[in-house]
């Protein structure tokens, strides 16, 4: 299989995502265990549920020749962990729901190429070869079919004996919906399942939920619960049937669950039997598939009251899935359906990327983090918008939200999914902006009910107007641009509004001066390059936007301001090595501009002087001064990836990220002190926040974060170095983040910020653009080309609004061939291309010309099979 294989002790920390997007997911940890059950609308990290897991079994003329839980060694510790109340916990051995006490397989072998896994399963004294591959779709533009609240798992037997067995694969799902249960036996010829439905909660109550396993064979058996006893009795007896020759006899209850000493939930198994002869292969499929369609704000629950778990009606809403399905019956019969299918989507895909031509440090950068949309991190709300923390903790979303200054660096969903990248704008400029054109960064939720409390924030405000031409130039749409426009001007306005009480840039000046909130959470005062790129990168949007429609005056206006600004930022931040911040930090007056007696957003809490004003150094807090920050020039790097253009001088960018990488690129942390977040710790090698070079002056109490290494920060720096000629810096960068996810010290599928799961390390897509040199704009129904080994040959995934693909160069063609959807086109630019000799669309010669680079088609051209271009 593609991917990139794990073995051994490079198993330990492994959990792999499988759900949809907006559906939670279930983990597939390294061992091939169930675990990390996130299904229930909320995170769940280190879960198990119950004894839900595979088992295999092999038998030959009414005998037992071996029996199996299809997990490897658990990983360490072994004396507990965590505090579980009496008898459990620390002290009391792992969880029997771990399995770890059931005989299982000696050694697992995991590889991953998301969202495909597989397992390998090894144990010599088990008759044959067992894998166990698992995923949930990822089909680049097709949302709805990547957002099945279901995990797919295909367990291959391979018979190895010179002689026919038996096999039964068995998969045993304990309950997760708390109280008393039926399990109903559902078959038709296409399927067999046990369906897990509580009893006595009507489905409008937000602690309904029902589950699903099922397989397409018929050829079963089933136990519809476990033996219901004391003490251990429920596993006892289980494996007692489970080792018995034969099939499972059924066992049902049909009184409530009485208490006692043994597990609190009931568990089904479902059972597949299949005569396997000598030296063939078969495959067993399964689905397990949920339905909790009720959602609340339980992290906020203001408007319930904080003791409250029901939620009420006016504040919850539906997950979007239950529009696809009426329950995980209907999920898990559209998933084996329609599997073969969205097996071979979702393997298009996988292949397209692992194939592209980029370093595999890069690959496995871009694969592993776009895993953090099928991870409890994203919501799908009822009609269909996206929603999305920040990331997770171990039981509730880290930071709510959609928050606009850390999705700015999230990039795989506007190009995979930019239906669901449109909807975050269309929902921020609906409930988040205020009537001064002010906006709030984060949503709340059920929307409309409340906006977020909080001055605005200058990187979330000003990449949001990035953001809505980034959309527009991806789908093109005139009148979704024409719609939104009017709030974002406004947005765009609220820097001079003299209701700003942040004083951002009163006398419009093309500078931010004023108060600025940013990702770091705090403030800055006075100009820097990393707020007033993104100040400059709205202008120089916003001004484009105003030309598109016609609104010639707001283009003038903005552009002049944009080159005003520009301009002094060069001459005035830009120290001949980096940009930095121009202020002096023993100015108290400074934070007197902004005291405001009626003004009641205090800073977590704290008065705003005492929480910026360093007394006993008479020094204002948390700003950068002298210092070199990895995000100086972010806003360059926004622009080169959306086709904006150039937004700060491009020798002194390139100067400022030779100077990062220079100063914030540690080889090693072993000697780096750091009082903050431990993202990089030991030998391992990161770029730092920012730095402070020898003879730089450097405040007592620097920017928060300074001395911490964020995934999604280091991403960012690495492409834009990547994209200008920094290459190797780059990648020094890249892999030293990968590096630290090796499976052993961290999860590969879980890269960390604030929180798992974190939506800033989606920057990582970028890569495959900057490489590439991915250009589109479908207003002109134009894409592009430009990779950075050009002259090679070449090939590189891409996708779009309504197409995705990949192309391919050889020494005398190129092609675009179309895996999903249909690509109209009227220009195709490949500025490294000096002649062609023909152009072909799905195998018809076409009519075009070639100049400078740019192929000119006579009419918009259809292409749904592919492009050819022959060169001399």
């Amino acid at each position: 299989m593609i991917g990139k294989k794990y073995l051994n002790e490079n198993t330990n920390e492994i959990s792999f995502p499988l759900g949809g997007i907006g559906t939670g997911s279930i983990g597939l940890a390294g061992n091939g265990a169930l675990i990390d059950w996130e299904i229930q609308n909320k995170p769940n990290k280190g879960s198990t549920n119950g004894y839900s897991h595979f088992a295999v079994k092999a038998e030959t003329d009414g005998k037992l020749i071996d029996a199996r839980v299809m997990n490897g060694d658990l990983k360490p510790p072994y004396v507990g962990t965590g505090i579980r109340g009496a008898f459990g916990g620390f002290g009391f051995g792992p969880e029997r729901g771990t399995m770890a006490g059931v005989p299982h397989f000696k050694t697992v072998e995991f590889t991953g190429a998301y969202p495909i896994a597989k397992v390998d399963f090894f144990e010599e004294k088990f008759p044959g070869d067992i894998s166990l591959k698992a995923f949930n779709p990822l089909i680049p533009l097709n949302e709805d079919d990547s957002s099945i609240p279901s995990a797919f798992f295909e367990v291959e037997i391979v018979n190895t004996t010179d002689s026919d067995i038996d096999y039964t694969v068995a998969l045993s799902l304990s309950s997760l919906l708390g109280g008393d249960v039926n399990t109903e036996l559902i078959s038709s010829d296409k399927l067999s399942s046990l369906m897990i439905k509580p009893i006595d909660i009507k489905t409008d109550d937000i602690n309904y939920g029902d589950m699903t396993v099922a397989t397409d064979s018929n050829e079963i058996s089933y136990q519809q619960s476990w033996f219901r006893g004391s003490w251990f009795d429920e596993l006892e007896i289980y494996w007692q049937d489970f080792t018995s020759a034969g099939k499972f006899k059924n066992r049902s209850y049909n009184e409530p669950r009485k208490k006692h000493y043994g597990s609190s939930v009931d568990t089904a198994t479902l059972a597949v039997h299949v005569n396997v002869r000598k030296g063939e292969t078969q495959k067993v499929k399964y689905v397990i598939s949920w339905n909790f369609p009720n959602c609340f704000n339980y992290w906020n629950k203001s408007d319930c009251g904080d003791d409250c778990e029901c939620g009420k009606s006016e504040t919850q809403w539906k997950n979007y899935y239950t529009k696809l399905f009426n329950d995980s019956y209907q999920s898990a019969l559209y998933s084996l359906n329609e599997w073969d299918r969205m097996y071979s989507q979702s393997m298009d895909y996988v292949n397209a990327l692992f194939e592209s031509s980029l370093p595999k440090e890069a690959i496995d950068a871009i694969s592993a983090n776009v895993s953090i949309l099928k991870s409890p991190t994203c919501m799908r709300l009822e009609n269909g918008e996206f929603y999305g923390w920040e990331g997770v903790s171990c039981d509730c979303g880290c930071c709510e939200g959609s928050c606009t200054h850390v999705w700015n660096y999230a990039y795989a969903l506007a190009y995979l999914f930019p239906n669901l990248e449109r909807s975050i704008r269309e929902l921020d400029y609906k409930y988040n902006q205020l009537d001064n054109g002010g906006m709030a960064f984060r949503m709340m939720l059920p929307l409309g009910n409340s906006t977020f409390d909080f001055r605005a924030c200058a990187d979330g405000q000003f990449g949001g107007v990035m953001k809505v031409y980034r959309e527009w130039k991806i789908c093109g749409d005139k009148q979704w641009l024409k719609e939104i426009w009017p709030k974002v001007k406004k947005s765009i306005e609220y820097a001079w509004d003299e209701t700003n009480e942040d004083k951002w840039d009163l006398d419009k000046t093309g500078v931010l001066w004023g108060r600025q909130h940013h990702t770091l959470d705090m403030e800055l005062f006075r100009p820097n390059s990393w707020l007033t790129g993104f100040y400059l990168g709205a202008l120089k949007a916003g001004a484009e936007m105003a030309k598109y429609l016609g609104d010639e005056d707001t283009y003038a206006e903005y552009i002049n301001l944009f080159e005003k600004g520009k301009k002094w930022t060069e001459e005035n931040l830009y120290n001949g090595e980096y940009y930095q911040q121009k202020i002096d930090v023993k100015d108290f007056s400074i934070l007197k501009e902004f005291v405001n007696e009626n003004d009641d957003k205090s800073v977590h809490g704290v008065d705003f002087i005492d929480s910026y004003w360093n007394d006993e150094a008479k020094q204002i807090k948390y700003q950068i001064d002298e210092g070199c920050a990895i995000d100086q020039v972010v806003a360059g790097w926004h622009a080169n990836l959306i086709g904006l253009g150039e937004i700060f001088d491009s020798k002194n960018t390139k100067s400022a990220l030779k100077s990062i990488y220079n100063n914030n690129y540690k080889e090693s942390m072993r000697e780096e002190f750091n009082p903050c977040r431990l993202y990089s710790l030991n030998d391992e090698a990161g770029a730092v926040i920012c730095s402070y070079p020898e003879g730089k002056r450097r405040p007592v109490v620097p920017m928060p974060y300074t001395q911490e290494t964020m995934h999604g920060f280091e991403y960012q720096v690495a492409c834009h170095m990547i994209m200008e000629g920094l290459l190797e810096e780059g990648m020094d960068i890249v892999k030293s983040v990968r590096d630290k996810y090796d499976g052993f010290k961290r999860n590969p599928w879980n890269e960390i910020e604030c929180g798992s799961n974190y939506a800033r390390s989606m920057a990582s897509y970028s890569l495959l653009l900057a490489y590439s040199g991915f250009r589109y704009d479908m207003s002109r129904n134009m894409i592009g080309f430009n990779p950075i080994h050009s002259k090679e040959d070449f090939t590189f995934m891409w996708s779009l609004n309504d197409c995705w693909g990949v192309i391919k160069r050889t020494e005398n063609q190129i092609q675009i061939n179309i895996l999903g959807g249909v690509l109209n086109i009227n220009q195709f630019q490949l500025p490294f291309i000096d002649s062609i000799k023909t152009i072909s669309v799905d195998g018809k010669q076409a009519d075009a010309m070639f100049n400078a680079g740019v192929i000119a088609f006579d009419k918009i051209e259809e292409i749904s099979e592919c492009l050819d271009i022959d060169l001399n």
